[in-house]
């Protein structure tokens, strides 16, 4: 059988099946699922938020106050307390009004080098995933058709932290999340990118600190916080603005509290809840 033959018959068996044989197709399989439940978990908003967007509690009024006064925030809480909602809004009213040329996002991953070199694509692409949680907040402030454009004309930057040494930020608001789980070394490194212009939005719960992360978040706290041009807030559990079972959740995780388990008449069981919760309480 001639090659030509058989490249014919395979396809015909190709159409037959439906397939679709694309140069551009992931060959990667792991990149593929990445892209699948990304795209899955998408926020489904299309359009921005309308009216003005208002601090709702004595922790976000003080949080808003700091970011209108000072070059370096310090948000420090629980989930749930819009610290990254409400910095996100701030960056964006200060794009729309000419006052930065761009809005950094970071936050710190243990992926970032080892593991982003199994996936396809470049830093932004590789990124992409860990990004989900703020594309919400973007799509509240911009819509997301906006949003779009402002990240594919990198207005809007995504950037690994550890992909941030060597860069001097200028007119730009940068939002750091989830920077409890950022190290001492990777703090210095952060915060002396800090150029003209520019405000640093740092945010992270100190009790959510990742198992085996030295972190470095308290110690530049400490340190900064004597700098007039620095604020530190605190968020408790009563600034959750969330779902009311958030605040409960976190209540019982930060009181330890056995609760009504304790009535239980086995001994056993409690004592293996007692462990348990002395497991998984923070650690000073």
């Amino acid at each position: 059988m001639s090659q030509a033959r058989r490249s014919s018959k395979s396809t015909q068996r190709q159409e037959r099946r439906g397939a679709r044989v694309r140069p551009d197709q992931h060959v990667n399989l792991l990149a593929a699922v990445i892209e699948e439940q990304t795209n899955r978990r998408k926020p489904s908003r299309t359009s921005k938020h309308e009216g003005p967007v208002k601090a709702l509690n004595d922790g976000q009024r003080r949080y808003d106050a700091a970011m209108r006064s000072s070059d370096i925030v310090f948000g420090n809480g629980p989930a749930g307390t819009g610290k990254t909602w409400l910095a996100v809004q701030r960056a964006a009213e200060a794009l729309n009004a000419g006052v930065i040329d761009k809005i950094y996002v970071s936050r710190p991953n243990v992926e970032v080098e080892r593991s982003f070199g199994f996936l396809t694509g470049d830093l932004k692409e590789k990124f992409k995933p860990y990004l989900v949680p703020l594309e919400e907040a973007f799509h509240d402030a911009f819509g997301q058709a906006k949003y779009e454009y402002l990240v594919e004309a990198e207005i809007i930057v995504p950037v690994p932290l550890a992909f941030m040494r060597g860069r001097t930020l200028k007119k730009a608001w940068v939002i750091f999340d989830e920077m409890q789980n950022a190290t001492d070394t990777e703090f210095k490194m952060a915060l002396t990118r800090i150029g003209e212009g520019a405000k640093f939005i740092i945010n992270g719960d100190l009790r959510q600190i990742d198992r085996g992360i030295a972190s470095g978040m308290a110690r530049a706290m400490n340190l900064l916080g004597r700098l007039p041009e620095v604020s530190i807030v605190e968020f408790g559990r009563e600034d959750i603005v969330r779902h009311g079972l958030i605040q409960k959740i976190v209540e019982l995780y930060e009181d330890q509290h056995i609760s009504s388990y304790s009535a239980s008449e086995d001994k056993e069981a409690r004592e293996g809840l007692e462990r348990f919760l002395d497991a998984t309480a923070p650690r000073n």
